[in-house]
């Protein structure tokens, strides 16, 4: 069967939230979110790497939804430098429970990443996580995480080798501090967007959802 996309919003704490959701197979396993970059450069659910994650977890059988932080694209509210967006991540999870009770993969990009951690760690309907272009650094401030120290769940970072928000040696340290499972994907020979390769993050997902996420549901039906 074909996924089809539908277009919803969803109820978020400040306000409508524009949102996409690609449909999933009959007897899927898992859900999943995908969060976008910064809203205030450019970032929204239409974003490449976005879009590339949500088919990469699409393929697996997965409904999978995207959805505007407020203020951005349709969505309501006005940007609240990532404290408000957490709250935007935690209604996104909300609304996956509800309609399909599986457990839910989340996935992010940049300070979706940085933001839908914050949501996704400490919520038990969240089985897995996956964190891409991590930022560590931006305009001068350091993103922390120290949080993370208390996420058990099994998390994929994937990175590129010349990120400019994410320099190896200080995601490095991060990715040591967090307990595991834990898996570092480091794609070579591009920045923080995953230029030209974005097939390799794709089949890092694919890949590491299987092996970590699907063993125990004896694999994804797919379509």
């Amino acid at each position: 069967m074909t996924a089809e996309i539908k277009s919803l919003f969803l109820t978020g704490p400040a306000g409508k939230l524009e949102a996409l959701l690609n449909t999933g197979a009959p007897h899927a396993t898992h859900a999943a979110l995908v969060c976008h970059p910064h809203p205030l450069h450019g970032g929204t659910m239409h974003n490449k790497v976005v879009f590339n994650a949500m088919k990469a977890l699409n393929s697996l059988g997965f409904p999978a939804l995207r959805f505007n932080f407020r203020g951005a694209g349709l969505s309501e509210g006005t940007h609240h430098h990532g404290q408000g967006e957490v709250e935007d991540v935690r209604a996104a999870l909300d609304w996956l429970d509800d309609q399909f009770h599986l457990p839910i993969i989340f996935c992010g990009f940049s300070f979706g990443a940085a933001v839908g951690l914050r949501a996704s760690c400490p919520d038990p309907r969240v089985a897995g996580i996956i964190s891409l272009g991590t930022p560590v650094e931006a305009e001068g401030r350091l993103y922390a995480y120290n949080f993370l120290r208390e996420c058990a769940k099994p998390k994929l970072f994937i990175s590129g080798a010349h990120d400019e928000f994410a320099p190896l040696p200080e995601l490095q340290k991060v990715i040591a501090s967090v307990p595991g499972p834990r898996q570092f994907v480091v794609i070579e020979g591009v920045g923080h967007f995953f230029e030209g390769k974005l097939d390799q993050v794709r089949s890092a997902i694919e890949h590491w959802v299987n092996e970590t996420l699907l063993a125990t549901h004896g694999g994804s039906p797919g379509f």
